[in-house]
């Protein structure tokens, strides 16, 4: 009897520990070269700028803005981390997904009910009773107890609780995607308004020359070394530059309403003081390219949601074979309140029920093919997700690159530009050259000094988009380490094989 029960104990055990059918998850392979294709800048790397990255490196973390070594900009992006809309919203959809675990658990244990009901009932004394000519009024009180069980012998509601966890898990990682790019935003938008700035600056003090030249002019056509059209051009060349100083301010106001936006206030709740573009240029980590594959929050996602499909592909395989479940209903009823709760009131039943699917049109087998297409669809994403972020990295090396050149010659411009009107200017007063001349040297001189602090915000945005493209910062170990209960925590498949 002993052995029976001994063999009995092990069937039961079985049969609710189960197996899990469905294929194993592997994390999908991505393309991957060895290296950048593009170099990083040499002064970057005399200037320590670039540098090796690390396990352990600590050179752009959490937050990754203050390397640009700017108080009002860590303010900013200190406040939009508080006070952004969208990023709460992540924020929120991320608990969702995390209670959405819970939900899903639920599963692994019986639901138990209960449902009292009173009831009086008198049947018609018309009726065709035969044992019971004239039926008598009766009361009727229940209190069942029902429980119901699903057996999880296929691993269905694991793999779906599982599922659930990664879901969660690459809502975390949303999160942090949508974080990185309002924080990548918000400096984005702080740099043209500072290049706005520099840009407005530039152009008051060209303001003041053209003045001053102007005023040159006027006295030369007071002594009849100029004629009127000389003073004309100066005044004409003056005004152009106050419309252009002028036009400055429509660009600048719509970046700081925008990042007002961003830190969750109405345009006119912010106001930022001018100030020159003036960021230090940050340390970036390069490594190689299969660190994106750790450092990226949304190839992190899209590899969880991947995990996740393959967990979909287990649950509808699961449909194709037979469903367990335990039963038992358990209460007291009577006929009236002082038996109600006697001994002889109780009645009880225990049971199981087997189902077997035998015939659905192929619905099941539809199912099974959708969950597949659906895997081969996010392992698609995945890859796609990985491409870009490669093709990310590598534009914003190119463009550093390019315009690490690109910024040297155009010193060298502003320079011979400046020499130009020097020139010009002196011949003009000792009366060698038209007026004519010295307008054109202007012109140039100003296009170039332009030009130069356009090159200089996109070099500062080159480098803000590496990191953005770099994760940031970020890194895979972030990911929660969702409690599902029964599943091993921290099982998160590492992204770079």
């Amino acid at each position: 009897m002993r052995l029976v029960c001994r063999y009995a104990g092990t069937i039961v055990g079985l049969l609710l520990t189960g197996c899990s059918v469905g294929p194993d998850y592997k994390t999908p392979s991505v393309p991957m070269s060895a290296s950048f294709k593009e170099a990083v800048p040499a002064d970057y790397k005399t200037a320590g700028q670039w540098q090796p990255a690390r396990p352990d490196d600590r050179a752009v973390k959490g937050k990754w803005w203050e390397i640009f070594g700017d108080p009002e900009l860590n303010r900013l992006e200190d406040a939009l981390t508080d006070a952004n809309q969208t990023l709460k919203e992540s924020e929120a959809r991320f608990r969702q997904a995390r209670a959405m675990i819970r939900y899903q658990r639920a599963a692994e244990f019986p639901a138990v009910s209960v449902g009292a009901s009173a009831a009086s009932i008198q049947d018609s004394g018309r009726g065709p009773y035969f044992l019971i000519p004239n039926p008598q009024p009766q009361g009727q009180l229940e209190l069942p107890f029902d429980l119901n069980y699903e057996i999880d012998v296929w691993g269905r509601i694991r793999r779906t609780v599982e599922a659930a966890r990664e879901e969660a898990q690459a809502s975390a990682a949303d999160l942090e995607t949508v974080s990185l790019s309002l924080h990548a935003e918000l400096a984005l938008d702080y740099i043209e308004l500072r290049s706005a700035d520099s840009q407005e600056r530039l152009l008051s003090d060209t303001v003041k020359a053209y003045t001053d030249a102007v005023r040159l002019t006027q006295n030369r056509q007071v002594g009849g070394y100029a004629p009127i059209s000389d003073v004309e051009q100066a005044e004409t060349q003056l005004a152009t530059t106050r419309v252009q100083q002028t036009d400055i301010g429509v660009i600048r106001t719509q970046y700081e309403h925008a990042i007002a936006v961003l830190m969750g206030e109405p345009p006119a709740a912010l106001t930022l003081a001018p100030a020159p573009l003036n960021l230090v240029p940050p340390r970036v980590p390069s490594g190689i390219p299969s660190a994106l594959l750790q450092r990226r929050p949304d190839i992190a996602a899209a590899e969880r949601r991947v995990a996740a499909a393959n967990e979909q592909i287990g649950i509808a395989q699961a449909a194709f074979y037979p469903t367990l479940s335990l039963g038992a209903l358990a209460g007291f009823e009577g006929n009236s309140g002082a038996a109600w709760f006697g001994w002889p009131s109780l009645f009880w039943a225990v049971g199981t029920s087997l189902s077997q699917p035998l015939f659905d049109g192929g619905r099941i087998r539809a199912q099974s093919d959708a969950t597949r297409a659906a895997y081969d669809a996010y392992v698609a994403t995945y890859r796609q997700t990985t491409l870009t972020a490669f093709q990310q990295v590598e534009d914003n090396l190119a463009a550093l690159r390019i315009l690490d050149a690109e910024a040297q010659q155009q010193s060298q411009a502003v320079d011979a530009a400046s020499r130009s009107l020097r020139t010009f200017t002196n011949r003009y007063v000792g009366g060698e050259d038209a007026y004519l001349q010295v307008i054109t040297a202007q012109t140039a001189l100003l296009l170039n000094q332009r030009n130069n602090v356009d090159i200089e915000r996109r070099r500062m945005e080159a480098d803000l988009r590496l990191i953005k493209a770099l994760g940031g910062g970020w890194d895979v170990s972030q990911l929660p380490e969702l409690d599902t209960g029964g599943i091993p925590r921290g099982a998160i498949v590492p992204l770079a094989q």
